[in-house]
């Protein structure tokens, strides 16, 4: 069984999950306009492309080359610029994922799924609430316990004794 978390470490777990939120909700996002750009270049046959002689934002066919699909299109290859993007991102997210296990110390199953988070769409999303949730109701239990037992510790130091001894 993992060692729990020090009460020292509380403060940079906040920040950790705080940055953990962010980087999910991105690369969540970022996801989804992979996948809508995957669709785009291998179902429908199109990238976009951002200026070039096609105007500000458009669609370019996609024709078969001699070295796979090719683009037709010139100018700045959003679709490729997605991809680029997210797997740039990705690296981040998952330090982002690291940071936030390691500091919970939670199982290598754990990270495992969080590190999925980036490569299955939505689940990035679901587990940034799983893990938001997780972590805070932790944090607090802890927090509370910590609170309670001072209390007892400090209620039994300054107890006056009831029976005078002689």
């Amino acid at each position: 069984m993992p060692r729990a978390p020090k009460l020292a470490s509380f403060p940079a777990i906040r920040g950790a999950l705080k940055f953990y939120q962010i980087c999910s909700i991105i690369t969540g996002t970022m996801l989804l306009l992979l996948v809508a750009e995957m669709i785009g270049k291998y179902w429908l046959g199109y990238e976009l492309f951002l200026g070039g002689s096609g105007g500000f934002l458009w669609f370019a066919p996609v024709v078969e080359g001699p070295e796979g699909l090719e683009s037709t299109g010139d100018g700045f290859n959003v679709s490729l610029g997605i991809l680029v993007a997210h797997g740039w991102f990705y690296v981040v997210y998952l330090f982002a994922c690291f940071r936030i296990w390691s500091l919970m110390r939670w199982g290598i199953w754990r990270l495992a799924m969080l590190a999925s988070g980036g490569i299955v769409p939505l689940l990035s999303f679901f587990m940034e609430a799983v893990v938001a949730r997780d972590v805070k109701g932790y944090l607090k239990a802890r927090e509370d316990a910590e609170l309670h037992s001072r209390a007892e510790h400090s209620s039994l130091t300054h107890a006056i004794p009831t029976e005078n001894k002689r």
